[in-house]
Parts: C-alpha cells; structure tokens; sequence
C-alpha cells in the first residue's frame, strides 16, 4: 500500500474467483486486500463432495477447498477483511471501495462478487443442501449413478440439466408449475425424446423429506391442492441464478439478466481499472474451475493495467476530486 493510502489492488468477493485473483495478485506483490464478505467462500460453501477440481484425486469438501484456496492466497500477502462492501465509488481515480463508515481506495478494482442459486425457499431444501439437494448438475450428477431424481424448473437450465442426469440417474422426473415452458423448443423437444425424463406438470415441490439424506420429495398439485410423495434420491433446483451485481449498477455495464459485461477477451469493465471475473460475469460454465481460471484472467489484466499506466499515476491520484 503507498503511503497515501491507496492499494494497487482491491479484489470484492471471496469464492474460486476472488481468491485466485487474490493468490496472483499477491505473487505479483500487489498486496491485495480481499474484501471476502461475511459469508465467505462463494456457493463451495454449501456444497459437499466436489470430485471434479483438478488435483484433488480424492476428492474435497466445497468448505475445505475455499480455505485451501483462501490460505493459499494469505501465504503470499493477502489481506482478507470478512465483511460486506456496502458501496463504490467507480467515479475516478483512486476507485473507493466502503465497508459501512470505513473507505478504501485503490488503483484497481477486481469485482468476484459470483451468483446465487435461486432457492425454492423451503426450510428442509437448506437442511438437505449437499445431501441429496444440489443447483449444479454438471457438478454432482456422478453421485446419483442409477438412483431417482427431481429436476424442479422449466427453462433451458432445467432441459439441460435434466438431459445431462440421464447419463447417470436411472429415472429424472421434471416437476414445474404450469404446463407450459419457458425453455426454447429445441430444448423441451429433446427432454421430451428422452424415454428416461418423465413429466409432472402443474405442481410445486412442497417438502423435501429424508433423515440424514434426500429420500423423497413432496409434490403439490397447484390446481388441486392434492399432495403426492414422489421417491427421489436427489432434488435439483434448476430455476435460475442471480448475479451478485447490485453494487455495481450505477457504475459497470450489466446485462438484461444482471451479469456484468467485460471487453472481448479481457476481463476489462467500462471503467478504466476495474475487472470482472467468475459467475458475476459468467452465465454459461458456471464451475468452480472456470471461476479460477477467470479469477487468474483478471488479476493479470489488473497487473498489466497498472504496468502500462505507470508515471502517469502520481498524477491521477493526487488530482483533486469533486
């Protein structure tokens, strides 16, 4: 940090994204300073068994891979704050970033903000997370080889992710509210030619039930009210993800979903120094692999940035501000 006050680096966001934006960062001796939020880790964090990150052949808890991830990056100089950003000020150099009361500045701005999983909202759907209820079937269909499961949703999330457990699920059943879909034709079409996906149409999961793991879901008919107990293994919430980009909005260009826009082939934003990475940008892989490779991306887009402006920056930040 100079002696203004002003880091190089201020990385917003705790997840694969920003630690591993943090961890090169910190071997560039940028001195990062993470501001991780208060629930730190990202989605890994209610995730149970990830067997498909690249070098951990056993296996790893979610949990356990973001503290490996966040003490990687500590090692070589990151600093964590595990708080909220409240607000930024993307109007000039140097860009602020606020905790509550407290301001910091920085020459650049690597926003890790992520997504969330839109959630059914049940109380036993959150106690049955990582045991049986999952939001990523690329992610965990392996652990439902030849067992039942239920997709909840009716968009192309939902066809995608229903067709994909096929290859593993002995039976999928898709359950969605109304009998009509939002998905596109072509992706109905092909869930509909698949003899392994049945259909219950015009019903809402109402319980999800088990002891220690998923063994079965309640199903409520919206027009009848009339419930069913449907055996499953596994229940996948597929109705869409929100990106973490409110704090942005009067600042980064965002898209008509919330996701926020970078330059072709960069991780550059509409404002000069500020970087976007992971599922705050990525609407598409969404996995923890993809989010790390993004999180490197923009750490040495940030470290080029601030190379190519080096002896104009004494300048820029002592300029007075409106």
């Amino acid at each position: 940090m100079s002696e203004s006050g002003v880091r190089e680096v201020i990385v917003i966001g705790g997840g694969p994204a920003g630690y591993t934006a943090a961890l090169y960062a910190a071997r560039a001796n940028l001195e990062p300073l993470v501001i991780e939020g208060f629930q730190w880790g990202g989605q890994l964090m209610i995730t149970s068994d990830v067997e498909n990150y690249p070098g951990y052949a056993d296996g790893v808890l979610g949990p356990e891979m973001m503290k490996d991830f966040r003490r990687q990056a500590e090692r070589f100089g990151g600093e964590f704050i595990s708080d909220d950003v409240t607000r930024v000020d993307f109007s000039a150099l140097p860009l602020r970033v606020y905790v509550g009361d407290d301001e910091y500045r920085a020459e650049s701005v690597i926003v890790a903000t992520g997504a969330n999983a839109r959630q059914l909202g049940l109380e036993s759907e959150r106690t049955f997370q990582g045991r049986g209820v999952s939001y990523c079937a690329v992610c965990d269909a392996a652990f439902f080889r030849e067992k039942r499961v239920v997709v909840v949703g009716g968009g192309d999330s939902a066809m995608e992710e229903a067709n994909f457990l096929t290859k593993f699920a002995s039976k999928v059943t898709l359950v969605h509210r109304r009998d009509d879909f939002r998905a596109s034709q072509i992706m109905i079409d092909r869930a509909r030619a698949n003899d392994k996906v049945e259909w219950i149409t015009n019903a809402v999961v109402d319980e999800v039930l088990g002891e220690t793991v998923v063994t079965s879901v309640r199903i409520r008919d919206v027009n009848t009210d009339e419930v069913t107990e449907l055996p499953a293994d596994g229940l996948f919430v597929a109705i869409g993800h929100d990106p973490s980009s409110k704090l942005f909005v009067d600042w980064l260009e965002l898209d008509e979903n919330g996701y926020v826009l970078t330059r072709p082939g960069s991780t550059a934003t509409n404002v000069d120094g500020v970087f976007a990475v992971g599922d705050v940008v990525d609407h598409v892989y969404r996995q923890a692999v993809t989010a790390a490779g993004m999180g490197c991306m923009g750490a040495l887009d940030a470290e080029r940035w601030l190379a190519a402006r080096e002896g104009h920056l004494e300048t820029a930040l002592t300029a007075p501000r409106e």
